[in-house]
């Protein structure tokens, strides 16, 4: 049976999912319409939204299975041995109370907020030009957080549904919109299912799989590009990308404690037993609706000569 705490903890995922609408979300929307406005305009000009969707889509495709082995299950483990938990693999943390695993996680958020604002601040100085740096940077300590959250709830972020996952927490972060936000959250359910049935995924060969990373990390790229088009602006543009990446992180960071610390109650007490409002997606393409939009087509490659 779970405990009054694991029970406590499920209220707050579910009030997290669905929150009340408050004046400090309505006035972050007022205060980036201008923004968003502003990198329509410049994903307009001809060739430049073709550029960046190329360049930093493609980058931000190779960031993702870096950062996630970039994390050391075995540091995990001995954080958990060290506070007294006998845990030597990723199953013997789902015998724990969820109360000993969020003493483990800790500040694991406040951490990764500030590596991203002060590598936001550094590269936010240099203008435009350090906007690809920038997002590349933001998006592999992003996902490398997301790892971590991933691997303090016992979850192994070699396999592949894990790096899927990983990258539609950055999807449901970065969410323009209520639509964007329900299909992000729609492709979690979805894969939090399959996992917790313990489907083997057959279905979905390889060239699919990166198929459907690829269009992740391309709607992703675009987004974080226009939201920091204006370090661009003369002598802000440390504050903005700063600012901007600790506000992006700490989005990151809160849907991967909620979302990781659900399935930890999925895995150990059934998925029947947390239910959840979100009806899951039909497939595995992430179909984002503004996104079909700001994406330019693909362009086929020059002749050789």
């Amino acid at each position: 049976m779970p405990s009054a705490y694991e029970e406590s903890a499920l209220r707050e995922i579910a009030l997290w999912k669905d929150p009340p609408q408050t004046w400090v979300g309505t006035a972050v929307r007022v205060l980036s319409w201008p923004l968003d406005k502003a990198g329509d305009a410049v994903m307009a000009v001809p060739g430049v939204g073709w550029v960046l969707h190329k360049s930093i889509g493609g980058l931000v495709t190779l960031t993702n299975d870096a950062a996630r082995w970039s994390v050391r299950h075995e540091a995990v483990f001995a954080d958990y041995r060290k506070a007294g938990y006998a845990v030597t693999r990723h199953g013997d943390v789902h015998a724990l109370d969820l109360e000993h695993v969020d003493r483990s996680i800790g500040w694991l958020g406040t951490k990764y907020k500030g590596l991203t604002l002060t590598e936001g601040a550094a590269l936010g100085a240099l203008g435009l030009p350090g906007i690809p740096a920038d997002i590349v940077a933001l998006v592999a300590l992003n996902l490398r957080a997301v790892a971590e959250y991933a691997t303090y709830c016992g979850f192994d972020v070699a396999s592949q549904q894990e790096g899927l996952f990983a990258m539609h927490v950055l999807g449901l972060a970065s969410s323009p919109t209520d639509a964007s936000k329900a299909v992000a959250m729609a492709q979690l359910v979805k894969i939090t299912q399959d996992v917790a049935h313990k489907q083997t995924w057959k279905e979905l060969q390889q060239h699919a799989f990166v198929e459907v990373l690829q269009k992740l990390a391309k709607a992703l790229g675009i987004r974080l590009t226009k939201a920091k088009l204006a370090q661009a602006i003369p002598y802000i543009g440390a504050l903005v990308g700063g600012g901007f990446n600790a506000y992006f992180t700490n989005k990151v960071c809160d849907a991967a404690y909620f979302l990781y610390r659900e399935r930890f109650l999925s895995r150990k007490y059934g998925p029947d037993w947390v239910a959840g409002s979100t009806p899951p997606a039909p497939d595995h393409d992430p179909r984002y609706p503004e996104d079909t939009e700001e994406i330019p087509p693909d362009e086929p490659e020059p002749p050789s000569p």
